[in-house]
């Protein structure tokens, strides 16, 4: 048989880009190399003035002054600053943001399409990325927006940071992970596709349809929430047989499993499970807290959720701003206790009860209960990433990992607060936000 002239133009025009391709490929991407006064190790918590990061292909090639500088490198220079891995939020809600007006917000959620939602997940990804937080656990969220946002930040569709993704948050009917209490003619009831399950099996067969859609990491609601207004906040929410069924099958599957709770007696439970985190943790006993260090199951704070419901309980339903106010002093006391005992903590916010982009305020929280600085820092950076299971990746500003980096004025131990305004941020090697 005969070639056809256009098969031959078409593979000649292969065999050229095949003869070009591999000059442009070789062409090594141009190294940044970042310099500021200091640099935080977090691994020791403690500052040098050895502030050089050298970065190339995305990846972080040198630390220090001793790094050896690629030639025709871009150098950033930033002065009086310190450079910090990438920070790290282990308790995000992206397809949420509370506008101060809690009526406006459910009517304007309840009449949003799927696709509005991923842009909003977008968007709110985006200032959270803008603030410093290259990493993110995204505990719950409507729609699968949460896997959706993940898949196309890996796969550089668009920019946004790296994502833990949960799915659907698993619970019982009525309980906190589970719809507002519409009626069911009007609404069609949950099942374990959305996280709703009663009984261990309807459970397990939950957490395999989270996994199943995308889920990296599974989340629970022990006990009661402020943001439902059906539910008691300690009374606990999942039977110590399903909590067994849900834990073991994450484990089995080798994804962790973090646990909404605010009473101690879920929380108590859901670590005698086995749970790798609790989250917010309001009315957590010592005893209970005694045995999270025990078994090395991180508490997940939230300072900033619960500062903020607090503040701005007037805005909720009755129901909802009852429970806000009882939150806030009970918080603290338990932040203060839970440092004295030395549970392992690490950072979180719960943004979307409070508005994204703001995450670093958890700092002067944390602070304000007793927390150092350095921390602080520490649970934003080693510990959420060891938590994460991310910590081969990024959390640290060492050779071969991730170029996860932010810079932030002057000697960041001095001022945590700092934090809050970062003067430049990368992630995965890309320059997000660069000194003016």
């Amino acid at each position: 048989m005969r070639d056809s002239p256009v098969l031959t133009a078409f593979f000649a025009g292969i065999m050229l880009s095949a003869a070009i391709a591999p000059g442009s490929a070789a062409a090594e991407p141009a190294a940044i190399v970042l310099h500021a006064r200091y640099i935080f190790d977090s691994v020791s918590g403690r500052l040098s003035d050895d502030g050089t990061v050298v970065v190339q292909g995305g990846r972080i090639t040198g630390i220090g002054k001793s790094a050896a500088l690629p030639a025709g490198a871009r150098v950033v220079e930033l002065g009086d600053a310190t450079l910090l891995p990438g920070l790290i939020d282990a308790h995000v809600h992206l397809g949420d943001e509370d506008s101060g007006n809690s009526y406006r917000d459910f009517y304007e959620g309840m009449l949003r399409f799927p696709a509005e939602e991923a842009f909003l997940a977008e968007r709110n990804g985006m200032k959270t990325l803008r603030a410093g937080f290259t990493t993110v656990r995204v505990l719950g969220a409507p729609d699968w927006v949460d896997v959706a946002l993940r898949n196309a930040v890996d796969a550089g569709t668009v920019t946004g940071p790296r994502i833990v993704a949960a799915g659907h948050a698993i619970g019982t009917p009525g309980g906190h992970c589970d719809a507002p209490p519409f009626p069911p003619e009007r609404v069609k009831p949950g099942s374990e596709i959305d996280g709703i399950c009663s009984g261990p099996e309807s459970c397990r067969t939950a957490v395999r349809e989270q996994m199943k859609w995308g889920a990296n990491v599974i989340k629970i609601c022990a006990s009661g929430g402020v943001f439902s207004e059906s539910d008691p906040l300690k009374v606990p929410q999942l039977t110590p047989a399903e909590l067994e069924a849900i834990i073991g099958e994450a484990h089995r599957w080798g994804r962790r499993v973090a646990a909404h709770s605010h009473g101690d007696e879920a929380a108590r439970l859901a670590v005698e499970a086995g749970v790798d985190s609790i989250e917010h943790g309001t009315f957590l006993s010592a005893e209970t807290m005694q045995l999270m260090k025990k078994k090395g199951t991180y508490l997940v704070p939230t300072r900033m959720a619960a500062w903020w419901s607090s503040v701005h309980a007037d805005g909720y339903p009755p129901a909802i701003a009852k429970k806000a106010r009882a939150i806030g002093d009970a918080h603290r006391t338990m932040m203060r206790e839970a440092l004295k005992i030395g549970v392992p903590i690490a950072f979180g916010t719960d943004s979307g009860v409070s508005p994204h982009g703001q995450n670093a305020h958890e700092f002067a929280l944390m602070t304000e209960a007793g927390m150092t600085p350095a921390a602080a820092l520490l649970s934003a950076t080693r510990d959420a990433a060891h938590l994460l299971g991310v910590d081969e990746e990024t959390g640290r500003l060492a050779v071969g990992l991730s170029a996860d980096v932010i810079a932030v004025s002057g000697n960041v131990l001095d001022r945590i607060d700092s934090t809050e305004k970062p003067l430049l941020v990368m992630a995965r090697g890309q320059l997000v936000v660069t000194p003016p």
